[in-house]
């Protein structure tokens, strides 16, 4: 049965049109035969072939909120960016909806890679990836593998074989809460199966409790007020379906990470409740390495986690800049 994919040719983006750039919908389809949409951005004013970048996440977000800003920012630097709809989210497709998977996520990226190589105004030469929170982590589970990548940016980032397994700040790291939560899910198997349709665990909470840590009151400013709602983001709305990350709890992403060769920068602010996952991911990397000298740990002061998704005043647009230019020859 042929896919139907739904593009909306308008701009309907978080943030504002710049007028230095180009702009235009594609689509690709990965190895699993799922087509993906995404927004190009095209500096207006360019000579010979560009370097390029492909952007994905936030984890539930949609091209039109965190990884659009960054692509539109990067082309206003020189850069042919693609922000892309991870598949089964946003305007990409995939049934069934609402689904994540650490394999097809990186083949998401590579797939965006293979679009940019095939492109004749992009140097093959010169091809980075940028993950934002959860699609950092996937960002860097791609550099694992994928040797045409020159430069992996990895921002705010989540590990999210590690909280499926572990909970958030590995408060659940035992076999017993590993269990309940298996049965928990395994219970709403047996739901979904009889009634056809896989239920959603929900969105960003609201209204907000008033005794909300500090990371749900972030999101809440991000996913439901203007500043980044969007009406495809799944964060913003009704969520993920409860069963999407069952196979992550029994994995570990980026086993080899140690043998990344190409360059690899974590970028992280300093008052993220998510700043251990990215310092653990870096140690993870440059541990026993042969492969140190191209790597960064880039803390952000005074940021939280959100602040790396919109805030131009705390992104470090300038050293990633810097760093990419530096890897991508």
């Amino acid at each position: 049965m042929k896919e139907e994919i739904k593009i909306t040719q308008e701009w309907d983006k978080v943030f504002p049109k710049s007028e230095k750039i180009n702009h235009k919908k594609i689509t690709f389809k990965n190895h699993f035969g799922i087509t993906l949409v995404a927004d190009m951005y095209e500096p207006k004013d360019y000579e010979g072939k560009l370097p390029a970048l492909a952007i994905s996440g936030p984890y539930g977000a949609v091209k039109e909120q965190s990884s659009g800003l960054y692509a539109q920012e990067f082309a206003e630097r020189g850069f042919l960016t693609i922000a892309f709809d991870p598949s089964f989210t946003g305007e990409s497709g995939g049934s069934p909806r609402y689904m994540t998977s650490y394999d097809i996520n990186v083949e998401d990226f590579q797939s965006a890679v293979d679009y940019l190589i095939s492109l004749d105004n992009v140097d093959s030469n010169k091809i980075g990836i940028i993950g934002i929170c959860g699609w950092g982590g996937m960002a860097l589970q791609t550099a694992c593998i994928d040797t045409r990548i020159k430069a992996t940016i990895v921002s705010t980032m989540y590990d999210m074989s590690r909280i499926a397994g572990n909970g958030y700040f590995d408060e659940q790291d035992s076999e017993e809460a590993r269990y309940q939560s298996r049965v928990n899910l395994n219970n709403q198997r047996n739901e979904d199966y009889k009634t056809g349709k896989y239920a959603l665990a929900g969105g960003v909470i609201d209204p907000l409790p008033e005794n909300a840590p500090e990371f749900l009151q972030g999101y809440h400013a991000y996913y439901k007020t203007e500043r980044g709602y969007h009406e495809r983001s799944l964060n913003s709305n009704n969520g993920w379906a409860i069963q999407t990350n069952t196979s992550m709890m029994n994995v570990r992403l980026f086993h080899y990470s140690n043998e990344i060769r190409s360059a690899v920068m974590i970028v992280h602010g300093e008052k993220a409740h998510s700043y251990y996952m990215g310092k653990d991911a870096y140690h993870n990397m440059i541990k026993d390495s042969k492969y140190k000298d191209n790597k960064e740990f880039l803390t952000i002061p005074d940021a939280t986690h959100t602040d790396l998704y919109d805030q131009k005043d705390k992104i470090p647009f300038d050293k990633i800049e810097e760093f990419l230019k530096k890897y991508m020859k």
